[in-house]
């Protein structure tokens, strides 16, 4: 989009959707919104708490409130000020209400009049659910402490009290103290962090939904790969990750051409512990990387791709509640895709679509149906069981199912037209729909009806006509497994000199989920596929051993397990793990890795050793 339609998009402030009720947040947006947020704090390694203050300023909207309504989780409210009509700072009354499980505490704060700023001075606790501490020991230098937050879905409240909800968007500066010899970064503007003195100021001047605002402090270096994008990471991991995501400005160059100039400035990744528990984060100018996606040939580089893609689908158009996750997944899926076949080709983009449906495919028989459907009802639970294939790959394919039907010369003009007419805001599943039969649907009638669409969205598993997306590599990977199996060949005679990752994926997760242990034996003596340093096909690899009894994997499948805590390349392990009779053996691995893991991966494994 062009920079004085994203200025006036700022200006236009929350959308009417903004105000959408959010089961997950106390948050009384009706009355009063917070549009810029103040962070203060200092990080206390050895405590393992933020201890600060946060200042909000505040719109309201209800000329009768006097009260502001807070989201918090297992923080420590030591005080709060306002700023009122004369100008000078005053106490304010404050509650915080007991815990609930899910939504934390409310955090509810008595004013005398309606004040354009509330301070709220208070520390994080060590067991914040959006952050992770980190000895030096867990590091890659092992020479500093690291710490990192992961606000999404709900997390922000675990170390900031604030309007923890997508319906609303804020603006924010910072200050974050740290020793002398630990970097501190933000999803801001980082130009101060180039300075290593203890004392962090950060800048971000677009209004982003709280679940944006993230930090990352540690022994962290700088290495530019354009004169738009760099890399922060500890010096072990820098050189390899600029050489593997050297390609990122490409990728920029070729999305501003597709759905509208970049709106950010810069947008830098930072290269997380190996315990981080997603594959990326899209924090805005800031995206947070998984150093699994290292593997030394640009194989998993659609990660930066997906991320990428969130500085226009999430970050500037952003789901208005959790329940619409999909309108955030499903446009970002589509997008990393398009962005993969201007970037690296049609055959690569289609490879990792069919993948993808496969995997979706697989998943739909694993998920309650009522869970299948791409507007979710939570009822109540927590965000986090909205993330898995349903709204990224589910999401991806309805869009593609669009633009097959309509043509992609219509649809990418829907797209772009869609995110210019919803910058900086954010909407509900039901507003989308009103817009897409208003701008697509109706427009071009007689293609794809209304009824379609709310199938889509509103229906349990897959359309009978959805895509399925084929490739002719794997097409020709089918004929090796048949010919291999059936003993036509021997592993060594398989043609995978020139195979992708995207092509061994396919392999292993289509071999027989009953191979007999001399092929296993057989392959891996061949292939030497249980050392393989691609994390990807490491995983694939495990899945199918454990399930076929192949016992040579345990060392290494142990190493894996309590390096990384990417959750999914050390959940779906653990689950199959149980389902075959090794659950001592995954449970002592686990009592052993756990402290290395982050908050919401230790919640999801311990759940399956209660």
């Amino acid at each position: 989009m062009k920079l004085n339609s994203i200025m006036a998009a700022l200006l236009l402030g929350h959308s009417a959707a903004a105000l959408a009720e959010d089961q997950h947040s106390y948050a009384n947006l009706d009355d009063v919104i917070s549009t810029h947020v103040y962070l203060d704090v200092a990080i206390n390694f050895e405590a393992k708490e933020l201890e600060g203050f946060i200042e909000h300023t505040l719109n309201w909207k209800n000329a009768n409130a006097s009260e502001l309504i807070l989201d918090t989780r297992d923080l420590e409210i030591d005080k709060v000020m306002y700023k009122g009509l004369d100008d000078k700072w005053h106490s304010a009354r404050f509650n915080l209400a007991t815990r609930d499980d899910v939504k934390g505490a409310k955090l509810s704060i008595k004013l005398a009049q309606q004040a354009k700023l509330v301070r709220i001075y208070y520390n994080s606790l060590p067991q914040a659910s959006g952050l992770q501490w980190l000895t030096p020991e867990q590091t890659a230098t092992k020479t500093q402490p690291f710490v990192y937050s992961q606000s999404q879905a709900i997390h922000a409240r675990s170390w900031m009290p604030i309007q923890d909800t997508p319906a609303m968007r804020v603006t924010y500066n910072a200050r974050i103290q740290t020793p002398k010899d630990v970097r501190a970064v933000m999803s801001a503007d980082n130009k101060d962090a180039l300075y290593k003195d203890g004392d962090f100021h950060f800048d971000m001047p677009q209004a982003i939904p709280p679940y944006l605002i993230a930090f990352g402090a540690g022994n962290l270096e700088y290495k530019e790969m354009s004169h738009q994008t760099a890399i922060y990471a500890e010096p072990t991991i820098l050189d390899a990750a600029v050489a593997e995501f050297d390609d990122t400005q490409a990728m920029i160059d070729k999305t501003n051409k597709m759905y509208g100039e970049y709106a950010w400035g810069r947008y830098d990744l930072l290269m997380l512990p190996p315990s981080f528990p997603f594959g990326g984060m899209e924090n805005p100018r800031l995206s947070f990387i998984t150093p699994t996606v290292v593997a030394g040939d640009k194989s998993l580089v659609n990660l930066i791709a997906h991320e990428l893609a969130h500085s226009w689908s999430g970050n500037l158009v952003t789901n208005a509640t959790w329940e619409d996750l999909w309108l955030n997944e499903g446009f970002t899926s589509y997008v990393e895709n398009r962005i993969m076949e201007e970037v690296f080709g049609r055959d690569r983009a289609v490879m990792e679509q069919a993948l993808d449906a496969a995997g979706l495919r697989a998943q739909l028989e694993t998920i309650d149906a009522p869970d299948t459907r791409l507007n979710l009802k939570l009822n109540g639970r927590d965000p986090d069981d909205a993330f898995s294939s349903i709204p990224y790959t589910k999401g991806q394919l309805f869009l593609i199912y669009l633009e097959q039907q309509f043509g992609r010369e219509i649809f990418d003009v829907f797209v772009k037209e869609y995110f210019n007419t919803y910058a900086f805001k954010s909407l509900a599943t039901a507003e989308f729909v009103g817009y897409l039969d208003k701008h697509l649907l109706s427009k071009h009638p007689g293609i794809v009806s209304l009824d379609k669409a709310k199938e889509w969205i509103y229906q349990p598993g897959l359309p009978a006509d959805a895509p399925t997306p084929t490739s002719d590599a794997f097409d020709k990977v089918d004929t090796q497994i048949s010919l291999w199996t059936k003993g036509g060949i021997t592993a060594s005679a398989l043609p995978t000199n020139n195979w992708t990752v995207h092509e061994w994926l396919y392999f292993i997760n289509n071999l027989p989920r009953d191979l007999a242990i001399e092929k296993m034996v057989e392959l891996d003596n061949t292939y030497n596929l249980t050392q393989s340093t691609n994390a990807e096909r490491a995983f694939a690899w495990f899945m199918l051993a454990v399930g076929n009894g192949y016992d040579e994997i345990y060392p290494a499948l142990d190493k894996h397990l309590s390096d990384i805590g990417r959750r999914k390349l050390i959940v779906p392990l653990y689950k199959t793990l149980i389902k075959n009779d090794k659950k001592q053996w995954a449970e002592n691995v686990y009592r052993k890795a756990r402290n290395t893991y982050h908050p919401l991966a230790q919640g999801t494994i311990d759940a399956l050793f209660e």
